[in-house]
């Protein structure tokens, strides 16, 4: 554990997967492999590895920190805020390379290292007829955090704990996720949740209903998750959630996305671009929206700080857009004057 920030804007607990990237004609391979296209197949360490190697490795391609929240806390960080981001990754090379780009991102981080497990990963195969991805993932030491360790005073001393839905998804994530809610809970910290996936949702029902009803005070769904959970088009679920929540979003791709407040709510535009790389939308517009609540702008401005950081990411190769100058120009863009 590095030393903890006097203050932190955004606190986030969540899995910690090492993101490598490549673009080929991914036909052959699959082929043989016998991958489906566009899908997530989970395989064991031995079997990422040798894959890793077959398509040259680190010469080949890029590797970040990755992980849903991850993503959104080093977006965070990477345009001015102070986040920190606790997670559990292997001892070994991989591990080294999260820490550093999540220091370079944040100026430090909260991860926990294992000798147990490696670190956890994900191969992102990206074709290059047509930008569809196929994902290759070995959670690894990702889902065996065994404690929070001295993250809870970080949280303490947070504006906000952000989680999304796939820390909800077993143990012994989803215990740390109700330690950390508990956490901030007694602290008067408010939550921010992102619901993460519609097979998320799915699975974790009524925990997610629970905890909207009870701790969760900032919302994240896209169309297809907030239908999962209320059955609903997405204004009446933006709706209905926000009977729960502080504030509801409820993202619609091209659309735009809605944003609720008790009776108030609001229709903000999409910022569009040819899209590269979708992967990664969600969490960008959650990092934008949360740096936009983070320093009081109103629901409108943060909304659009949101769209504005998703269209960086969609535009682009990669989850995280690590180019401060479009980052801060994205903030200028959206800033209330």
């Amino acid at each position: 554990m590095q030393a903890i920030p006097e203050s932190v804007d955004v606190a986030g607990l969540g899995g910690a997967l090492i993101d490598a990237l490549i673009r080929i004609d991914e036909t052959e391979l699959l082929a043989e492999e016998g991958f489906p296209r566009g899908c997530t197949t989970m395989i064991p360490d031995a079997r990422w590895q040798g894959l890793y190697q077959r398509l040259g490795g680190a010469d080949t391609m890029s590797l970040q920190s990755g992980g849903s929240c991850a993503n959104t806390i080093a977006t965070l960080g990477l345009m001015g805020a102070t986040a920190r981001f606790c997670g559990q990754v292997g001892r070994d090379h991989l591990g080294d390379i999260y820490a550093r780009a999540l220091t370079e991102a944040c100026g430090g981080h909260c991860l926990h290292k294992t000798g147990d497990h490696p670190t956890g990963k994900c191969l992102s195969v990206v074709s290059i007829q047509d930008a569809e991805r196929t994902m290759l993932s070995d959670m690894g030491a990702a889902v065996h955090l065994a404690g929070l360790g001295d993250f809870d005073e970080v949280i303490r001393r947070s504006g906000m704990l952000y989680l999304t839905g796939y820390a909800l998804l077993g143990p012994p994530m989803r215990d740390r996720a109700m330690e950390a809610i508990a956490i901030a809970n007694q602290a008067q910290i408010p939550v921010a949740l992102s619901a993460a996936d519609p097979f998320v949702v799915e699975a974790t029902a009524d925990l997610m209903r629970h905890l909207l009803e009870e701790f969760v005070d900032v919302a994240f769904f896209n169309k297809h998750e907030a239908r999962a959970l209320t059955g609903l088009p997405p204004e009446e679920a933006a709706r209905l959630l926000a009977e729960d929540v502080d504030i509801a979003v409820v993202t619609l791709s091209a659309e735009g996305s809605l944003v609720r407040r008790g009776d108030e709510q609001h229709r903000c535009a999409a910022h569009l671009v040819e899209a590269v790389d979708a992967t990664g939308a969600g969490d960008a517009f959650a990092a934008g929206f949360l740096f936009g609540l983070a320093h009081d702008w109103p629901l409108p401005a943060a909304a659009d700080l949101g769209s504005r950081v998703a269209a960086l990411t969609v535009g682009q190769l990669g989850a995280v857009v690590r180019d401060r100058s479009r980052l801060q120009a994205a903030v200028s863009a959206s800033q209330p004057r």
